[in-house]
């Protein structure tokens, strides 16, 4: 993404922050794709996706004034209200909690295997750079962050599942979000 295109999606977010409906709409434009295809992975259901997208926006508006550009890009950032906002459908939606056989699948499959997608050669090379930021972390940091970020689990979750302290849960979940977050961070900046 250029600069241009980031310095025209921060004027839409300010746009959307001070209530400019020409902005608001230029703004949902330009994200309601990326946003109704996150909400759908992780739904697996169009029509709730739609209902996750709806909120995305008012959660966007709603929060479009503290947004940060050091921090992350407008895209990114909307992204993360997405996954957010879908993880929590999916959680409301849930009367049980996911199959404890389903999580130890998803953690091993994540974990040894490398990913074999069949979409596009971008998402194959972004798939197999996360496996490869995860097998730099621990063991249990990596089991936890997949639990949280691809099982959906919450630190209270993980904590039990795993049979740890919430706080050692926690710190498992956030250390190895950070670890993440610098690596591709280096990688950005012209690391591997």
């Amino acid at each position: 993404m250029s600069r241009a295109d980031r310095a025209a999606d921060a004027a839409l977010l300010a746009g959307l922050a001070v209530d400019d409906p020409g902005a608001s709409a230029a703004f949902v434009r330009r994200f309601q794709s990326a946003v109704f295809g996150m909400a759908v992975s992780i739904t697996r259901d169009a029509a709730l996706a739609e209902d996750v997208s709806q909120e995305v926006f008012l959660r966007a508006w709603g929060a479009a004034g503290g947004y940060d550009a050091r921090r992350a890009s407008v895209l990114t950032w909307i992204l993360t209200i997405a996954r957010n906002a879908a993880i929590d459908a999916v959680r409301a939606r849930r009367s049980t909690p996911t199959e404890d056989d389903v999580l130890d699948r998803l953690v091993q499959d994540t974990l040894t295997t490398s990913p074999d997608l069949e979409e596009t050669a971008v998402h194959r090379v972004e798939a197999e750079r996360a496996v490869r930021r995860l097998h730099r972390l621990s063991p249990e940091q990596a089991r936890a962050v997949v639990l949280a970020v691809l099982g959906g689990c919450t630190a209270a979750e993980v904590s039990v599942r795993e049979k740890i302290p919430l706080g050692t849960a926690k710190t498992r979940i956030r250390d190895g979000l950070r670890k993440l977050r610098r690596g591709v961070e280096t990688e950005q900046g012209g690391g591997s």
